[in-house]
């Protein structure tokens, strides 16, 4: 069991909380005012009450995020004792580098994280006490619910800071991933790119919000829980993606320049998975593997969809508070 501080309880910092509790570790939170502390841990008990209740949560959950979550008079006091901490306070450079000198001057020790999503790490270390023991830990909202987390070091982060990040992460049934601090990392830059195609093809006139919404999500990013960009690139074969890139250079030649990794694969005779080699390797024995597994996802997708029905977004008013009820009863035996 570790001993977890998390510095800011707002929604994030709660979730923080709620995840590092249900897998058996002791948290203490704290906020600006001890106040504020002890309100969040009210909103954190009844939240995880009524998730357990809707079955989101596993049965005695709140038990649980009860016993091991407690609340600070203050920050000094919530992370003197405590092995890692996580910052979740506001994304201002000001606000997170007094929060982190406060952090780091209490606890010399303790390996401290950051929930940061674009600020830089490098800079961010440049208030800590003992450096070495500070790196990016980045969840993504809702943090109970969403499995990835970026682990970003600086250039002077410690592995051990590093690996013991990891093994928190593995331990709550979170996925860690390493990136290089970066202006948005990887999620950020990846999120705010097609964000950005999407408004271009609105403002061209190509589709409407709604409908690009609609293939989104039922098409490249239906995929996209089981596999990820260079995945998907391997399967369909790299040389369909340089021919697509050939063709879309047609009335975009800047904006959709071939990527030179691509290039070079393919003159390597890398086609991806139907040559054994592209950017994720695989025994060429395993394809028909991959094959059922792939096909296996998307059939089971579907029938997810099927099972939840369309988001507020899609459905008629009321269709989906009554779908939410229904699987609350059924989840609860009512």
């Amino acid at each position: 069991m570790t001993r977890i501080a998390v510095v800011g309880s707002g929604y994030m910092g709660g979730g923080m909380a709620q995840v590092f509790a249900l897998a058996g570790h002791d948290v203490v939170i704290s906020d600006v005012t001890a106040e504020i502390a002890a309100s969040n841990l009210e909103r954190i008990r009844t939240e995880t009450a009524e998730f357990e209740a809707q079955g989101l949560f596993p049965a005695g959950a709140t038990e649980l995020v009860t016993r091991h979550i407690s609340a600070a008079q203050s920050i000094e006091e919530a992370v003197a004792d405590a092995e890692l901490i996580e910052e979740a306070v506001p994304e201002r450079i000001e606000i997170k580098h007094d929060t982190l000198r406060r952090i780091s001057q209490a606890n010399a020790t303790a390996v401290i994280g950051s929930n940061t999503s674009t600020i830089s790490i490098t800079r961010l270390a440049e208030a800590v006490v003992n450096p070495e023991r500070f790196l990016g830990v980045h969840f993504s909202n809702p943090a109970p619910f969403v499995p990835g987390v970026e682990l970003i070091p600086h250039p002077a982060t410690a592995e051990s800071a590093i690996a013991a990040a990891e093994q928190l992460l593995a331990e709550s049934g979170k996925i860690g991933a390493r990136v290089k601090d970066a202006t948005g990392f990887v999620l950020n830059r990846l999120q705010y790119a097609l964000f950005h195609e999407a408004t271009q093809l609105v403002d061209e006139g190509i589709a409407t919000p709604e409908d690009i919404d609609a293939i989104v999500r039922s098409t490249f990013g239906f995929r996209l829980p089981f596999f990820g960009p260079f995945a998907i690139a391997d399967m369909a074969g790299l040389d369909v993606y340089a021919f697509c890139y050939a063709s879309l250079q047609g009335d975009f030649p800047e904006r959709f320049a071939t990527p030179a990794i691509l290039t070079e694969r393919i003159e390597r005779g890398e086609l991806g998975t139907k040559s054994g080699a592209g950017f994720r390797a695989i025994d060429p024995e395993r394809i028909a593997e991959l094959v059922a597994y792939r096909n296996r996802a998307y059939a089971k997708m579907k029938e997810l969809l099927d099972e939840l029905g369309p988001s507020p977004f899609d459905a008629p008013a009321g269709a989906t508070a009554d779908a939410t009820a229904e699987a609350t009863a059924q989840a609860t035996g009512r």
